[in-house]
């Protein structure tokens, strides 16, 4: 039997491990449980249709990201993870304009012909806006897409992670670096136990180029900080909110309880900085409350922070590195990574297993990062 190690337990890495014992492939996830990472910070929203980003390879991959979530959902939830963190609430894009409000109607529905997993498109007027998000601002009429929703990035991690256990898969927390015999990777190194493989999965996102360098490879990953801010409104019932996309790249949206969500900010050169900030804040809220003046009233609870992989580009590295074709490399997947991290996770088990995947891996070259 193979022996597969994965080195990253974010939302890409639980991913890769759940298809790949699922499959009945041996699987070992180490993952050093470190502050900020993305996965766990993330609160994602699926609805990758009413993007302004026109790089094609990125769009079909969030689009069969976005198309691969029911059934992953059905699947886990038949493996008896109840708690999935996904939920189907719609998305909502404010305007403050008809003009605007039509343009991007006509973009959903030229793009729903590719995409009928969209569901409906629907113009809002501002007063059925605001009775669907109810602090929002009075003026704002919206675009409603019914099959948006929204994703508990922490909870979907665990679905996945217990999922693959159930199949066999091995869970370990420690310190991983690349074992080398030969100048050839050999396996995985743990403190000081030596976890031999015939394939390693780097998934560890924004610490992936600190583990190259332990074997002298240069690979040109960045990362970026986002800080994620929630808040309480116990009087609303906002489990049912849809996902609100303002006119600019801070989103809204609502969980159970009364919790709501605002994110996110977008810090480069910030190193591995876990601190929160009060510009941060400041900026997180000034924003909010232009559109949701009824935020006022919400009760602060915490502020969460993550750290966005990104690679030349803004296109995920997906791929056999060149100097050890047995250590595949996926890394990359910035802001969309719980749009698309499950679904790149199936396809990434494939290339493991030598199966030909959806993808047109060519797209996503790791040339393009060593």
């Amino acid at each position: 039997m193979k022996q597969v190690i994965i080195i990253g337990a974010g939302i890409l890495g639980a991913s890769t491990a759940y298809h790949l014992a699922k499959d009945g492939v041996s699987v070992t996830v180490v993952d050093r449980n470190e502050k900020g990472q993305a996965t766990k910070a993330g609160a994602g929203i699926v609805c990758p249709w009413l993007t302004n980003r026109s790089n094609k390879a990125w769009y079909q991959l969030v689009l069969q990201g976005a198309r691969y979530y029911p059934g992953l959902i059905e699947a886990l939830e038949a493996d008896g993870e109840k708690e999935t963190g996904y939920r189907r609430v719609g998305a909502i894009n404010i305007f403050d304009t008809d003009e605007k409000l039509a343009k991007k109607y006509d973009l959903a529905w030229k793009r729903r012909e590719e995409a009928p997993e969209m569901g409906d498109i629907t113009k809002l007027s501002p007063s059925e806006t605001k009775e669907m998000f109810p602090v929002l601002d009075d003026s704002y009429r919206a675009l409603h897409i019914s099959g948006g929703a929204r994703v508990n990035g922490g909870a979907l991690n665990r679905a996945l992670l217990n999922a693959a256990r159930r199949y066999g898969a091995n869970v370990i927390h420690g310190d991983a670096s690349l074992y080398e015999e030969n100048q050839t990777v050999k396996g995985v190194r743990v403190k000081d136990q030596v976890l031999p493989c015939d394939e390693v999965v780097v998934a560890n996102g924004a610490w992936s180029k600190e583990l190259f360098q332990q074997v002298g490879i240069k690979v040109k990953t960045t990362f970026e900080k986002a800080q994620i801010v929630h808040v309480s409104l116990p009087q609303y019932n906002t489990e049912e909110w849809p996902v609100l996309l303002p006119p600019y790249g801070h989103y809204q949206l609502g969980f159970d309880g009364g919790r709501v969500v605002i994110g996110a900010t977008k810090e480069k050169g910030t190193g591995f900085d876990t601190r929160v900030t009060a510009g941060a804040i400041h900026e997180l809220f000034e924003k909010a409350l232009t559109v949701s003046p009824g935020l006022r009233e919400a009760t602060y609870l915490e502020t969460k922070v993550g750290f966005r992989p990104f690679t030349k580009g803004s296109i995920p590295a997906i791929g056999r590195i060149p100097e050890h074709p047995n250590v595949i490399l996926a890394n990359g997947l910035g802001a969309s990574g719980l749009t698309s991290g499950p679904f790149i996770g199936s396809e990434v088990s494939k290339i493991v297993q030598g199966i030909e995947p959806i993808i047109r891996l060519e797209d996503f070259s790791v040339d393009r990062v060593f």
